[in-house]
């Protein structure tokens, strides 16, 4: 069962870090490969570059919440939100 993990390829996993403006402040965050990818998808999806979806997904959490507690792990829970619904119409068809 491990073999469909260990072997994945090591440049999906590899740490990606990119700069960009989060409320006009400069950042840098620092994501696996596969989760920018996943990100660049749903930024392209909504019509936006990566780093204006990032930046309006920010603008967001601190509208609702305040702040952005580890916004990192956001960004990484959206890729698997992202990914079960893409999977989830896959599911339905096959019952």
């Amino acid at each position: 069962m491990c073999q469909i993990f260990a072997g994945l390829d090591p440049a999906l996993y590899e740490p990606e870090t990119r700069r960009l403006r989060l409320n006009g402040q400069s950042t840098s965050i620092r994501l696996e490969h596969s989760f920018w990818k996943i990100i660049d998808e749903i930024a392209a999806s909504e019509g936006m570059t990566t780093p204006a979806f990032v930046s309006t997904l920010h603008s967001e959490v601190l509208e609702l919440h305040g702040e952005a507690h580890n916004f990192s792990s956001l960004l990484r829970c959206a890729c698997l939100i992202r990914s079960g619904r893409q999977l989830q119409p896959q599911a339905e068809a096959a019952e």
